[in-house]
């Protein structure tokens, strides 16, 4: 059962193939049995190229054009689960970088709003049609630049952030809660990247490393 929109029952693909998904991350450390719900829940296949459906449920990053990814599912499910190891569930959540849109999707199962933004148009009017058609209502789509945030809608009980940029952006920190959290890759394109979890007590912010990964860059402005 979902909290939100149509995903169940939407263009069903083996569901032995995406219970091996889950397995895999399960033995990888992804603990949190609402995020491994809805990782089994979410059609992962709308998310990807046609050509490409058929690897849709492998745990790998997938090329979506204009030189971005889907994210690994594992890092996906990571984020996640550091974003909700909490004393209390974040409500309102801002995702930088919508790309397909299937971690969008994957928050909208999780929390009360997500708010996303996308820097690539393309990306941003694709991934926005998908999610109104499946109905997930508590979704909402910018067309912007991601190191600016959604100031409008903020503060943020949590920040998703994915993609990589050599420092954690200023403008992002202070739309985060008091208590609030932001999941993000630090590191440059060509350097170790870092996953970290970023905690903010009043004006000051302490960071937790949880492993290196491989993220795109964090890129300022807006492609037309």
């Amino acid at each position: 059962m979902t909290k939100n929109g149509d995903l169940m029952g939407i263009g069903m693909t083996s569901e032995r193939t995406r219970i091996r998904l889950i397995e895999r991350l399960q033995s990888h450390g992804i603990t949190n049995q609402r995020v491994l719900d809805v990782m089994l829940q979410v059609p992962r296949h709308l998310f990807v190229d046609e050509a490409l459906s058929h690897r849709a449920y492998e745990d790998t990053a997938l090329p979506i054009g204009f030189n971005q990814t889907i994210s690994q599912p594992y890092i996906v499910a990571r984020m996640m689960q550091a974003m909700l190891a909490t004393p209390q569930t974040p409500k309102r959540v801002l995702e930088i970088g919508t790309g397909s849109g299937y971690e969008a999707a994957v928050l909208s199962q999780l929390v009360d709003e997500v708010y996303t933004i996308e820097r690539v148009r393309s990306l941003y009017d694709k991934s926005r049609r998908l999610l109104q058609q499946l109905k997930l209502n508590n979704v909402y789509v910018h067309y912007g630049d991601g190191l600016l945030g959604w100031p409008k809608s903020a503060p943020y009980d949590a920040i998703i952030v994915s993609a990589a940029g050599p420092q954690v952006p200023v403008e992002l920190l202070h739309q985060l809660v008091n208590g609030g959290r932001m999941v993000i890759p630090v590191g440059g394109e060509h350097d170790v990247q870092e996953l970290q979890i970023i905690t903010r007590q009043g004006e000051q912010f302490s960071a937790l490393l949880l492993e290196q990964v491989r993220f795109v860059p964090l890129v300022k402005g807006v492609v037309k």
